[in-house]
């Protein structure tokens, strides 16, 4: 078969190849692993193939397009670089989407290579036009070449060679283009910023990070939205945060939530400015940032007191982030009666809301309400049961009734509440006395589904990992439940039937 394939290769591989005989090998290649071509496969092979891409027959193109993807797997990214970086430089440029995702693919191939991507570090032209590519109408491609360069910035010569020559003047060209390739370029600039202390100086330097912050504290209320996510990227990283505070632009986030009461069109942005401080409080101190920024926590507790949906969702969420430590937990107990409210109008909209929102209610309960063994103190132990009791005035039940109704999703969401609370021993009480209950659990019939089966299973591994489980639901359900998870999610009991003589 390589043989065959060989043969084909020398054959179609002219300028004046018949398109039959491309379709031919197109086949013959599919068939054979790539690895069996090399011994075979020269450079002026794929030169020609490449030389027939700028053909205008259409299909030509998409044939050699096929036979091409198959044949660079076969060639170690050196020496793609090496030999091929003309007809690489030229598929970047290539009108056809389908060449272009050919090529900015192998560039792919090259830049996660040590040795090759040196080679393309010191092709300014190829760079030059990988940065060109982020302009491109095809997103695939866009998306490509922002991965390529994020992974070339990861060197110092890398870096060096985006940021201290020409190239920058590319960047800020491409830039110019629209706002959907400007906001790429930002989304690159982030990626880059984050890697490290140096990454982030050399892009700040740039001035494009500059141009970022400026677009996020300017007037327009949806270019806020957008880079308010690129900006809460960047505050990921310990670097980022510190460039930011030291910047001002926590207090510019901080001050544009608070002239948000008198912007009808806050609506547009808050969202956004909101879930960043909650991200920021988790990464950072929740304490912290909650003490210094009060503006954060009232806003919250606003959105989630309103009728907006898309604000309470917002908020929900972030307070399942805020409250997934100790240290947020603790943050939010500080408001006592306010919180306690609030806990009951989340159980009402997990039982009442649209679906979605029921859904992120759920996850946030779950967030909320899950102590790590290590951190159940008494304290500790006394504010998550008065939290769940404030949810509703029979918080088990109405849990029970969401995991029981006919919806995969909800009915997850449901039991990861249980598996949340399943290592503290006020629920493990509660789990035992209301009846029917821990037989509901072991009962593998309710569950229709995999993601049901294995969210079972979940509930009853943190069960049994429980160091109070044995002395609280005692030796007879405790075995069951053991057994439970000896068997795995999704065993199925053998049912033995008798055939009968003579029955139907």
């Amino acid at each position: 078969m390589a043989e065959a394939a060989a043969e084909l290769l020398e054959r179609a591989c002219r300028p004046e190849a018949p398109l039959e005989e491309l379709r031919a090998l197109r086949l013959a290649v599919q068939a054979v692993p790539p690895a069996a071509l090399r011994p075979r496969l020269r450079d002026a092979h794929l030169g020609a193939l490449f030389g027939l891409l700028s053909a205008g027959d259409r299909e030509q193109v998409s044939v050699c397009v096929a036979i091409l993807e198959r044949l660079l797997q076969a060639l170690d990214p050196p020496h793609l670089i090496r030999n091929l970086r003309e007809e690489l430089q030229k598929g970047l440029f290539h009108p056809d989407d389908s060449v272009k995702i050919l090529t900015i693919s192998q560039v792919g191939r090259i830049v996660e290579n040590s040795d090759a991507v040196r080679e393309i570090i010191n092709s300014p032209e190829l760079l030059r036009q990988i940065i060109y590519c982020i302009g491109g109408e095809k997103i695939a491609v866009a998306k490509e070449a922002i991965k390529s360069l994020s992974r070339i910035a990861q060197t110092q010569d890398g870096l060096e060679a985006l940021f201290v020559s020409s190239l920058l003047s590319d960047l800020k060209n491409v830039m110019a283009t629209n706002d959907i390739v400007r906001y790429r370029v930002y989304e690159l600039i982030v990626e880059i910023s984050s890697v490290s202390a140096d990454s982030l100086n050399y892009c700040a330097n740039s001035g494009l990070i500059s141009e970022l912050i400026g677009e996020l504290t300017g007037e327009d209320v949806l270019v806020r939205a957008t880079c308010i996510e690129m900006v809460t990227s960047l505050a990921y990283t310990p670097h980022g945060r510190q460039y930011l505070a030291q910047q001002g632009v926590i207090d510019k986030i901080s001050n544009i939530i608070i002239g948000a009461e008198s912007d009808p069109f806050s609506s547009f942005y808050l969202p956004g400015f909101v879930k960043f401080f909650g991200n920021l409080a988790v990464v950072d101190s929740p304490q912290q940032i909650c003490e210094r920024y009060p503006v954060f926590v009232e806003k919250v507790f606003e959105m989630a007191e309103s009728h907006d949906p898309t604000m309470i969702g917002v908020a929900v969420d972030t307070l399942g982030i805020l409250g997934s430590n100790v240290e947020g937990k603790q943050v939010l107990q500080k408001t006592r009666s306010r919180f306690q409210n609030l806990l009951n109008r989340i159980g009402h909209q997990a039982k009442n809301a649209p679906t979605e929102l029921r859904l992120r209610c759920l996850d946030a309960i779950s967030s909320l309400l899950y102590l790590p063994p290590e951190q159940q103190t008494e304290d500790l132990l006394r504010m998550t049961e008065s939290w769940f009791a404030s949810l509703s005035s029979q918080p088990l039940e109405l849990f029970r009734s969401i995991s029981t109704q006919p919806f995969p999703d909800l009915h997850c969401g449901a039991l990861r509440v249980f598996t949340a609370i399943a290592n503290q021993p006020w629920a493990q009480k509660l789990m035992l006395d209301s009846p029917g209950f821990v037989e509901y659990i072991v009962d593998r019939s309710v569950e229709p589904d995999k993601a049901s089966k294995d969210a079972k299973y979940e509930l009853v591994k943190a069960l049994v990992n429980s160091k109070t489980i044995a002395e609280i639901f005692g030796n007879q359900y405790y075995l069951r439940l053991r057994a439970y998870l000896h068997e795995g999610p999704y065993y199925v009991k053998a049912v033995s039937t008798t055939a009968v003589e003579g029955a139907e």
